[in-house]
């Protein structure tokens, strides 16, 4: 009798020390869980800011064009002059 005490004690043991390796590992997918959670919640904070961020420069970028329109405008312009400055010399 001795000897199945011992075999059931030793099972049980077992059972225990693999009760508490489950348990322990259902604790790090938990933590896992959150970590991928928080992730997922950072993803999308960062997507929503880059879709800011994009409409932002469109924005600028529609702001820019008639500015840059105006400088060559301007270039043309002078341009024109200098050229006209040159031909009138030039012919007398």
């Amino acid at each position: 009798m001795e000897d199945g005490k011992s075999r059931l004690q030793q099972a049980q043991e077992e059972v225990e020390e693999v009760k508490g390796i489950m348990l322990d590992n259902m604790n790090k997918a938990d933590e896992r869980s959150d970590k991928l959670n928080d992730l997922e919640q950072q993803a999308e904070e960062l997507q929503e800011k880059a879709k800011m961020f994009e409409k932002t420069t469109r924005k600028l970028k529609k702001q820019e064009m008639p500015y840059k329109k105006m400088l060559i405008a301007l270039g043309v312009v002078a341009g024109l002059i200098v050229l006209g400055i040159i031909i009138f010399f030039t012919v007398q």
